[in-house]
């Protein structure tokens, strides 16, 4: 199903039965509960809604050539909702071997395993072993020094080619490499990379 089909597919959906529709197309039933695994600080699995997914796709421009890092990606969801609506390559990051297995089988199912991937591991390490990030989506997957540190990889990343920073119930985010360009709804907001990048601090807006 190109990109397209799936958006209208989805808009045929009234809206308060989006979210039921896509586990249903997904084959997703419970996920397995959070475990000793998740450090302190960093919030428990929550699945995103699709129609902020969307809005993300199409307020951020995500075309079938970026690749978008969804970090804190849990059970794969949001990863394969993601290709499913733009075409793009998905990299998800998970620090939970049980929902890294989910969101494993869940890529195979779909048969979307050369375009939707997961790295098991802490985000604050693995998003800097990550160059080729054009979109990066946080929905609220912690704060204080461990976002401090995704951020400043992103920044990194930021000083080679512009990136988008997509970002669910999380404070405002401020830095000088950093630009708001797009608050489509409660909650959401996306930033570019400023250009040129020109300092490394970063501090979020409490």
């Amino acid at each position: 199903m190109t990109p397209a089909a799936f958006r209208a597919a989805l808009a045929a959906v009234p809206a308060f039965d989006r979210d039921v529709w896509l586990d249903r197309v997904l084959g997703l039933d419970d996920i397995a509960p959070d475990d000793a695994s998740l450090p302190r600080g960093c919030v428990p699995h929550l699945p995103s809604p699709i129609d902020k997914l969307l809005e993300v796709a199409v307020h951020a421009n995500v075309r079938p050539g970026d690749v978008v890092i969804d970090i804190g990606s849990g059970a794969g969801r949001a990863s394969v909702a993601m290709h499913l609506l733009s075409g793009a390559t998905v990299i998800g990051l998970e620090i939970q071997p049980s929902l890294v297995r989910a969101a494993r089988e869940l890529s195979a199912r779909m048969s979307v395993e050369a375009m939707v991937a997961v790295v098991e591991g802490d985000a604050a390490i693995t998003v800097a072993q990550i160059s080729t990030g054009s979109v990066f989506f946080l929905y609220c997957p912690f704060g204080g020094e461990r976002l401090a540190k995704v951020l400043s990889h992103v920044e990194a990343i930021a000083r080679t080619r512009p990136v988008r920073v997509c970002c669910l119930d999380m404070p405002e985010l401020d830095g000088p490499w950093l630009e708001l360009t797009s608050r489509p709804s409660a909650g959401l907001d996306i930033y570019c990379s400023a250009t040129p990048v020109t300092s490394r601090t970063f501090r979020p807006v409490t």
